[in-house]
């Protein structure tokens, strides 16, 4: 099992060994929360991909201007400071050389500051070399000067003095300030350190921050309440786009005349979402082009093949009726010959039906109307059923039908073709002994006809085929059946021109062919006049 600890090779060396491999999650796999965030960023819509581009390229924009804006107003501020500063440590400098003098027992702090000039808030020090420092500070109001405490004293004591201002903290009470420490000859071995308030600079660079912030926040709502739109307005286009492509999508382009008026409007092919909108037309163009190209070829097609059936039909009856007349002659005849005219009998029977098929189904395709008459479909299929079970004894039929009848509006000949090439798929495809059930039932609107076997069922690779003309479920093309491979394309042919599906589901052991036709429409109640008052 995979140990605590356990990373990289280590782990999937022992989950291989234990027959354990890591999970989402584990260090060999991308963590989950990961995975997730990588799905919601594909599920992201263009426009929301290009508004936050956007939001993140103007929040950048506005850290960096924000960030260099208080830094270069907080330097210059500071460097306001410093110079008012070193004034400030002129002005006690010429107060030391004044007419008091200053000697080593009457060193003070107060010196620094009781000086014309001199603001609240100034700190001064004098740091002997040996001893004891002392320090004070301009108190607000009227408090005068006031004596700093040692730690405060201390903070001042430690400015280095190389001529240069540092900042040093002075405490929660104070604050920064800004300090400069000299060396004096008025002063010997001694150092006079002065410090400025950084209070107001610090208090403005703060606002200036908020100010810019929330500037920047403002003005990034706006740009993406603008951009919003904007980005809306540009991928228009690419909307119409969709709505043609889908709208084209559904519709039924395998079959018929199609007219592919379908366009997208271009407002300026200059653009890139205009060339791609004009190269999209000129797409739809081209496939309308071939569609009307096949559809003619098509009608080519099913022409010939309407006409080649009709004229077929006159000399497959004329030598079907020759070879009749021939076997029928009071002559004797050698065996052999009796034989060939038996098979030149059958081999007509056969062509005329295949021709029969074909004829049909050019009709279909032309879009020739059908009888629309009622027709109880639970009839032609116990019918049915009573001549599939004559050809085919060795198989065992049940049909289910329901007690009302199953009415549905259409051709009842061409309906009993459908239930007769069913029934003849089942018996010819499956061998002796197998169970066929035909089944008519009601569902909502449909009537629903069902054949089911079990029997061997049908190959995969055959079932998205079996409705098409020629297709045959025996690779040899065996005509040991009789099958011409129209059945089920005259059943599905049959079914659609008269508003219903055919389908198949089929697994080893059970197949079943469903098709569904719309019911009759129930007969309105006869009116009862209302007796006289």
């Amino acid at each position: 099992m995979i140990q605590p600890g356990d990373t990289g090779y280590a782990a999937a060396a022992r989950a291989n060994a234990t027959g354990v491999m890591p999970v989402a999650g584990d260090s060999l796999g991308l963590p989950a929360a990961a995975e997730a965030q990588r799905k919601r960023r594909r599920e992201w819509t263009l426009q929301r991909r290009l508004l936050f581009v956007v939001a993140a390229l103007l929040a950048a924009v506005s850290v960096v201007v924000g960030v260099v804006s208080v830094s270069v107003f907080h330097t210059s501020s500071v460097a306001a400071v410093d110079t008012d500063l070193r004034s400030a440590m002129d002005r006690a400098v010429l107060n030391i050389q004044g007419p008091l003098p200053f000697s080593g027992d009457e060193e003070s702090a107060d010196v620094l500051l009781d000086i014309a000039g001199q603001s609240a808030g100034t700190l001064a020090a004098v740091v002997p070399d040996s001893g004891p420092a002392d320090a004070a500070y301009i108190a607000e109001g009227a408090q005068g000067i006031l004596t700093l405490g040692p730690g405060s004293t201390a903070s001042l004591a430690a400015v280095p003095d190389d001529g240069q201002a540092h900042t040093i903290d002075m405490g929660r009470t104070l604050g920064e300030f800004r300090a400069l420490a000299e060396r004096k000859d008025v002063a010997p071995d001694t150092r006079v350190v002065l410090a400025l308030p950084l209070a107001e600079v610090n208090a403005s660079a703060r606002e200036l921050a908020v100010t810019i912030a929330v500037v920047a926040l403002a003005g990034l709502v706006i740009a993406l309440g603008f951009g919003s739109f904007i980005v809306r307005r540009a991928l228009v286009p690419l909307s119409r786009m969709t709505e043609t492509a889908l709208h084209v999508s559904e519709l039924p382009l395998d079959r018929g005349d199609v007219a592919l008026a379908e366009r997208v409007p271009v407002d300026d092919e200059r653009t890139e979402v205009g060339r791609l909108g004009g190269a999209f037309n000129r797409m739809l163009g081209h496939v309308a082009s071939a569609l009307s190209a096949r559809e003619e070829s098509e009608q080519k097609v099913r022409r010939f093949v309407a006409d080649a059936s009709h004229e077929l039909r006159t000399p497959l009856a004329s030598i079907r009726g020759y070879a009749e007349l021939t076997r029928l002659h009071g002559g004797a005849l050698p065996p052999d010959v009796v034989h060939a005219i038996g098979r030149i009998e059958s081999e007509s029977v056969r062509m005329t039906d295949l021709v029969e098929d074909l004829l049909l189904l050019a009709r279909l395709d032309e879009g020739r109307a059908l009888a629309a008459l009622p027709v109880d479909l639970g009839d032609v299929v116990v019918e049915a059923v009573g001549d599939a079970q004559a050809a085919g004894p060795g198989h065992e039929w049940e049909v289910r039908v329901p007690d009302v009848a199953a009415i549905v509006v259409g051709d009842e000949p061409r309906l009993r073709q459908v239930v007769t090439n069913l029934l003849a798929n089942a018996r010819v495809h499956t061998p002796d002994g197998t169970s066929i059930v035909a089944s008519v039932r009601r569902d909502g609107a449909e009537i629903v006809l069902s054949i089911e076997d079990d029997g061997p069922g049908i190959p995969p690779a055959l079932a998205d085929s079996l409705f098409e003309r020629f297709a045959r479920g025996d690779s040899s093309r065996s005509r040991l059946a009789g099958s011409t491979g129209l059945g089920l394309a005259i059943v599905r042919a049959v079914t659609l021109a008269h508003g219903g599906t055919a389908d198949v589901e089929s697994e080893p052991g059970s197949t079943r062919f469903t098709v569904r036709l719309p019911a009759a429409p129930a007969p309105a109640a006869p009116t009862v006049p209302a007796a006289p008052a």
